[in-house]
């Protein structure tokens, strides 16, 4: 976009220095001019001493001063300062050093005749920008870029009826930690009758009125419009009159307009360039006429929300006889379809960038007649079918992206054979049979700096072809089955290597234990078979090892070696002994993962220099001892994990000083005292907390109510003892259907947060999907009383465990307030009364568990309880019935229902009575054996002859029985001694 910025800024420079020009010409400056620059010089900060050629009489041979030759009048202030190209923090500071600051005297005025001033690329530290600059009447060209002013722009610019060219960008990477410059009208723009040139990058803008562009189309000879970064909010869709005769370029870039495509657009033919990227733009993609816009060579709308396929722009802009179209960057929308064949009648184009859509459909062979094309970037779509012979016929292409499609088939080195300028490509597939397949004694036509392949098969062996590549600086090739171990000779690259990702092979081999790396190297080995020692590397900034079998300590030097790391990540290794005492000189490290590894030991109190760390995880090792007090005082730090270690103590208040604090997991330790009331106090970013398997006692204090972000609560496992705070409905992001998305700190290129949490009965491990995870979980502790009414206001609480505690009372009617739970647990407690009805309403409720409880009723039978079907969920609560349970419910009118009415034993069998019955069975059975019994005795007490005749009747069975008994036992003995009598001889 700066092709007509750079041709504007030529002719006027061409023409005010033709005009200042005084080679051959006795012309000095005149005395008052040459005092005002001298005091407007003592006003300004020099520390580079750039103004020291502002000596002598004549002012015009002065160091970026140009004089007319005519008069000898300063017609030019060019003091920009050149030195600002930045590749590193030293070269920032040395560009810092080299700036013009301080003031900006009222000594200008007295340079009538400036018609060009130019203060840019300086630093003036957030000062305003003076109002008396309005008053230099004869002023065409006017530059602030760059130079850190702040606070309002002074409307009384707008007396510069000359001015043709108006520069004022806020550069956002020095202004940051300075006053912000904004406007609060467009008015005193519209004055400027003769302007050509506008740029207020980044200057805000979100005071100004809507009617911010009809302010601006008052302006006919406007040519360039920069307004990027604006913070506009508001773009019309169309304009009653457009006065925009002569406007070619218009970026409006990083705005929140969140509107449709405007169609006042399709009356501007002489647009050259627009950029709307990254401006919230929604609505199809045909709004806009494009068959009226042939004079667009660049065409940036990345970064919205646009819908609509891709053939009604293509095919739009297609007609174009000039086919003046170069660039298109359509990339991150929502655009669908497939190319069309008419995509090879934009015959100019350069550079298509159609990345991160939802395309569809193979690559058309037309793309061949492109025969200008130099950038091709398709990835991130669902592109299918083979690639191309068409492709190799692309001669000047330098970078080609084919990243994350479904492409099949396979990728032959003939498709490359008419690339020999290709620098950068990359390639990857969805579909599992896709392949690279080249021979191993293949040497390409290109000279690659960057190949990226990723998801493709392309082992066993390690691609001898690489070898050819001496340009190579990033070499990516991950999920390409290569189970080789890293040669020798890509070794050999390391100095020139800037990034080296090899992860998620099967790599094997020892790494070596010293190698010359650039500074700013990206090294990731992860996930692959990789043994040995830890090596040292120095200039390495990111070294991402992790899921290897490395082994061994950790070098007691690296934080000498490699002082330089900002990630560093070995999570999952056999790695053991004590973390180093020299981690803490890592003054710039920024994320430190040594989980899942054997080390041992206390945590030493070394980290009070590392004030960039955002993001430690020392969880699943062997540490012990306590938090040491300088790792709780890190400004910066956003993530601590140091669960399922053997830590000890109670959490140093010193914590509180880490106010960053997004997730905290000190889980499965041995912490013992009070859960602090300073965390919700002094740490309110705090949204995971994680506290489980401890020996915390005391009460759950109620600051943590306060906490407004927090999703995941997990005290589980500890000895916590009194009430449920009722405060804790007041959790706003676990009630409101907007959750809080925490945005990722400076520096995190690609962290994703981790956390391990028991859930629907087993522990699971969430990652990219942790901040959709809301759960409370104060389970295995001694909590009593009821279940607080207001926890039921949580709309969006996903798991609720109340399980093994001491709580009473009933479960809350208004539980369907939690309508978007799906675990709950509130299993051995002392809960009374009916499971209620609202209950079933629960629609995401999938886990459930009321066991071992005292309550009745029964159980419900609609909706989600349908598929509760395990009756273990309920058991151990004598009072409920219904499905799944064995025991029916009874109705009111004494039959059998289900789901209603009392509990029935149903292993009676099916002719025994209701209860009313049985009571008058029992009633009848006592009043027949009370009958019979004084029907028999009472006769033998009230007549005498029955009762001795009842009596000699006794004893003659008595007598008789003993005659029987006395004969039997004589028989049976001499049956036995004749059995013992020895056989005769």
């Amino acid at each position: 976009f700066q092709h007509l910025s750079l041709l504007l800024f030529c002719v006027f420079s061409l023409s005010l220095s033709l005009e200042a020009h005084r080679f051959n010409s006795n012309v000095v400056c005149t005395e008052m001019e040459r005092k005002a620059l001298l005091k407007f010089k003592e006003h300004l900060k020099d520390p580079s001493d750039r103004l020291s050629s502002w000596v002598g009489e004549d002012c015009c041979r002065w160091m970026g001063i140009g004089c007319s030759n005519r008069t000898g009048n300063v017609v030019q202030l060019d003091l920009k300062n050149y030195d600002c190209y930045m590749e590193s923090r030293s070269d920032a500071e040395a560009y810092i050093s080299s700036c013009l600051g301080g003031e900006i005297s009222t000594s200008l005025l007295d340079l009538k005749y400036l018609k060009y001033l130019d203060l840019s690329m300086n630093n003036f530290q957030g000062i305003p920008i003076p109002g008396f600059l309005g008053s230099l009447e004869k002023l065409r060209y006017l530059n602030l870029s760059y130079a850190s002013f702040g606070e309002m722009i002074p409307p009384h610019l707008g007396n510069l009826s000359s001015l043709h060219y108006l520069d004022l960008y806020s550069d956002p990477f020095f202004s940051q930690s300075l006053k912000t410059i904004w406007v609060r009208d467009f008015n005193w723009l519209s004055s400027l009758s003769s302007l050509e040139y506008l740029n207020l990058g980044f200057v805000n803008l979100s005071s100004a009125r809507t009617d911010w562009l009809e302010a601006l189309n008052m302006l006919p000879f406007l040519s360039e419009l920069h307004l990027q970064g604006c913070n506009l909010q508001h773009l019309p869709v169309s304009l009653q009159s457009l006065n925009f005769t002569s406007l070619s370029v218009i970026d409006l870039s990083y705005n929140h307009f969140n509107s449709s495509l405007p169609q006042w657009l399709n009356n501007i033919s002489t647009l050259v360039e627009l950029n709307l990227g990254n401006c919230h733009m929604k609505g199809p993609i045909f709004n806009i006429a494009w068959r009226n816009l042939c004079n667009v060579r660049t065409l940036a709308l990345n970064g919205n929300e646009i819908s609509g396929e891709i053939s009604e722009l293509v095919e739009g802009l297609s007609p174009c006889n000039n086919g003046s179209i170069q660039e298109v960057h359509l990339n991150f929308n929502q655009l669908t379809g497939k190319l069309p064949a008419t995509l090879g009648h934009l015959k100019n184009l350069k550079s298509l960038r159609i990345d991160d859509n939802l395309l569809t459909g193979p690559i058309p062979a037309s793309i061949e007649r492109l025969s200008n094309l130099t950038e091709l970037d398709l990835s991130y779509n669902k592109m299918n079918g083979s690639i191309p012979q068409a492709i190799g016929k692309l001669t000047k292409l330098t970078i080609l992206q084919l990243c994350q499609n479904n492409w099949e088939g396979l990728i032959s080195e003939n498709i490359f054979q008419g690339l020999a300028k290709l620098q950068e490509f990359s390639i990857s597939s969805s579909n599992t049979t896709f392949v690279f397949n080249v021979s191993s004694e293949w040497v390409p036509p290109f000279s690659l700096a960057t190949i990226e392949i990723r998801n493709c098969r392309l082992g066993p062996k390690f691609p001898i072809w690489l070898r050819t590549q001496k340009q190579l600086s990033n070499i990516i090739l991950t999920g390409v089955a290569i189970s080789d171990p890293i040669p020798s000779w890509l070794w050999k690259m390391s100095p020139q290597i800037q990034w080296l990702d090899l992860s998620n092979n099967q790599i094997g081999g020892i790494l070596p234990s010293s190698l010359e790396f650039s500074p700013g190297t990206w090294i990731d080995l992860s996930m692959n078979r990789l043994e040995g020692p830890l090596p040292l590397w120095p200039n390495v900034w990111y070294l991402i090892l992790w899921n290897n079998l490395l082994s061994g300590p950790i070098p007691k030097n690296i934080g000498q070696v490699m002082a330089s790391l900002q990630y560093f990540l070995l999570s999952g290794n056999f790695l053991n002994g004590s973390i180093p005492l020299s981690v803490g000189k890592m003054k710039n490290l920024n994320r430190l993962d040594l989980s899942d590894n054997d080390l041992s030991g206390r945590i030493h109190d070394n980290w009070r220099d590392l004030q960039e760390l955002q993001n430690i995880d020392l969880s699943r090792n062997n540490l012990s001892g306590n938090i040491p007090r300088s790792m709780c005082s890190l400004p910066s730090l956003s993530v601590l994990k140091l669960g399922d270690n053997s830590l000890s103590g109670e959490l140093s208040p010193s914590l509180k000083n880490s106010i960053s604090l997004t997730l905290i997991d000190i889980g499965e330790n041995r912490f013992t005292g009070n859960v602090p009331k300073w965390i919700g106090e002094s740490l309110p970013l705090l949204s995971e907390l994680r506290m489980r398997d401890n020996m915390f006692t005391g009460n759950i204090p109620e600051q943590l109510c306060s906490l407004s972000h927090f999703h995941v609560l997990d005290l589980a496992l500890n000895n916590l003892s009194g009430t449920i705070p009722p405060c804790l409905g007041n959790l706003s992001d676990l009630s409101s259907s907007t959750s809080y998305s925490p945005q990722i700190p400076p520096g995190h290129y690609f962290y994703t947060p981790e956390l391990d949490l028991f859930l629907k009965g087993r522990q699971m491990q969430y990652t990219s999907t942790l901040e959709l995870v809301n759960v409370i979980d104060l389970s295995s502790n001694s909590l009593w009383g009821e279940i607080p009414e207001d926890i039921t206001k949580l709309s969006t609480l996903g798991t609720l465990n109340l399980s093994r505690n001491e709580l009473t009372g009933k479960i809350p009617e208004k539980i369907a307030g939690l309508k978007k739970l799906e675990t709950l647990d509130l299993s051995c407690n002392h809960l009374s009364g009916p499971i209620p009805p609202s209950m079933s309403s629960i629609t995401t409720l999938n886990h459930l568990n009321l066991s071992h409880n005292n309550l009745c009723g029964p159980i419900p039978s609609t909706n989600q309880f349908l598929t509760f079907n395990d009756p273990a969920i309920y058991e151990g609560n004598p009072g409920l019935c219904g499905g799944p349970l064995s025991t029916k419910c009874l109705t009111p009118n004494g039959g059998d229902g289900e789901g209603q009415g009392q509990p029935k034993d149903n292993d009676n069998d099916d002719e025994n009575e209701d209860e009313f019955e049985m009571l008058w069975l029992w009633v009848s059975v006592a009043l027949g054996f009370v009958s019979g019994f004084w029907a028999v005795c009472g006769s033998l007490v009230i007549k005498k002859s029955w009762r001795h005749a009842y009596f000699r009747f006794l004893d003659g069975v008595k007598d008789w029985l003993f005659v029987v008994v006395a004969l039997n036992v004589a028989r049976l003995r001499r049956m036995m001694g004749s059995h013992k009598s020895p056989a005769p001889a």
